[in-house]
């Protein structure tokens, strides 16, 4: 099995920064795009940021110029680094990634458990 936890979550107050990881575990050979979603209370989970193989990267509208995600392929980490965070931010923040186990096997969908964000003063 593929197991995606992250870490990083907290109460930031407004105009604060935090910094989210996310390490895939398991039998991995290998993972293609990566990425990050939020889900708050009593709307759907939208997405964030994602981030391919070949570290190109693509963003929600409301996170552009704030908020950057990066990876390292060595730790099969990745991780999402949200800067001047607002209120509105406020959510569970999901990693998610595409992972192939074996060279036989499928490409599979796998998400992380989730860790809450709050900002408030």
């Amino acid at each position: 099995q593929v197991q995606l936890v992250e870490s990083g979550g907290g109460l930031v107050q407004p105009g604060g920064s935090l910094r989210l990881s996310c390490a895939l575990s398991g039998r991995i050979f290998s993972i293609n795009a990566m990425g990050w979603y939020r889900q708050a209370p009593g709307k759907q989970r939208e997405l964030v940021a994602t981030i391919t193989s070949g570290a190109s990267t693509n963003y929600a509208d409301s996170v552009k110029g704030r908020f950057t995600i990066s990876r390292d392929n060595a730790k099969n980490t990745v991780y999402l680094q949200m800067n001047s965070l607002k209120p509105e931010d406020t959510a569970v923040y999901y990693c998610n990634a595409d992972v192939l186990r074996t060279i036989s096997a499928r490409w599979g969908d796998y998400w992380g458990q989730g860790t809450q964000v709050t900002v408030s003063s």
